[in-house]
């Protein structure tokens, strides 16, 4: 196949990425000396150097590490889904919560977890993903024109807009889910505000291979998506086979978006948020796009979370909340230019 454009990242790219990898690790190792106890960076650091007491150690590893895994994987997977998603569709507006993946990735797990309460852990992220491509299934079947000159063509405003329709619907189902099974009120709702708040060792455990195996199958992507940036026509001619790659592609977003729900719930406007600025920062070939859209959705929700439990103590602000207020005022903006 062949595509435009470098294929391995510039080397502004790589400095950028050296540098917002190096800001996520100070960050995190600030927000592992959070909590009810506070640990001095210094001692952070002897924990992860394997010295440390094993009081200090037992803070650090055992109940405050998972949380920052969980924030890290799941903000790069979200932004990841986001990036292949602007990529397959060619539309700036294309992000998991705006086009019906995140919403019905947190119908699919609420119903799972209330409904099957001591199932087990492991068919959580089954349950998220199944429900993730039948919202993405529907904005796609409301927002296709079938009949005309543009028949089977995707509008960016109109794929947005169904997609906004579409979430609210699926929200409206999660919210009488909870009514009529409170008992699990708890267990729901942190995917519903998005909060990686009592993340433990064993999600955390969880969402590592699917991270390990799903943002890797991004990057191999980075071709693709920059042949299918060309157009239809233009990709077929220079010997893409469209639809296999955009089938792929969208697995590949829809699972990623599927799986973060799992750990971190609906973290609005993330995959919206983090794509646009790494291509301001980096432009729109997605082999410097992708890991930098990556590093940016982990350092923002690490940056929401730790801002959540600092903000209001010993209150905790979900991290959806920040990103949400964020990401909603830059989407009207966005939509805006587009329209």
């Amino acid at each position: 196949m062949l595509t435009p454009g470098p294929a391995f990242p510039s080397a502004r790219a790589v400095t950028l990425g050296v540098l917002l990898a190096a800001a996520t690790l100070v960050l995190a190792v600030l927000a592992l000396g959070i909590g009810a106890v506070r640990t001095p960076p210094g001692d952070v650091v002897q924990v992860i150097l394997g010295r440390g007491d094993d009081l200090t150690r037992q803070l650090v590893i055992d109940l405050r590490a998972p949380r920052i895994v969980v924030a890290v994987l799941a903000g790069a997977m979200f932004a990841a889904s986001g990036a292949v998603l602007q990529g397959v569709i060619r539309n700036p507006l294309a992000s998991p919560d705006l086009i019906g993946v995140g919403a019905g990735a947190g119908l699919a797990a609420t119903v799972f977890l209330l409904a099957w309460p001591g199932a087990p852990p492991g068919g959580l992220p089954w349950a998220a993903l199944v429900g993730a491509w039948a919202g993405f299934g529907l904005v796609l079947l409301l927002s296709r024109e079938w009949s005309g000159p543009r028949a089977n063509a995707l509008h960016p405003v109109r794929l947005a807009l169904v997609g906004v329709a579409v979430a609210a619907a699926l929200g409206a189902a999660q919210q009488l889910v909870l009514v009529r099974a409170p008992d699990g009120l708890g267990a729901a709702l942190s995917f519903l505000t998005g909060s990686v708040y009592g993340a433990d060792s064993a999600r955390a455990a969880r969402l590592v291979p699917w991270a390990l195996v799903l943002l890797p199958a991004a990057l191999l992507l980075s071709r693709t998506l920059d042949v299918l940036n060309l157009g239809e026509d233009l990709a077929t001619s220079l010997g893409s086979r469209v639809t296999v790659a955009r089938l792929l592609s969208l697995t590949v977003a829809v699972a990623l978006a599927g799986a973060a729900v799992t750990g971190a719930g609906i973290l609005g406007f993330v995959g919206l948020l983090a794509p646009h600025l790494a291509r301001r920062l980096v432009g729109g070939r997605h082999a410097r796009l992708l890991p930098i859209s990556m590093l940016v959705g982990a350092l923002l929700v690490l940056a929401a979370d730790t801002l959540g439990r600092t903000l209001l103590p010993p209150l905790e602000v979900p991290a959806g909340l920040f990103t949400t207020l964020v990401g909603a005022p830059y989407f009207l903006f966005l939509l805006r230019r587009t329209a």
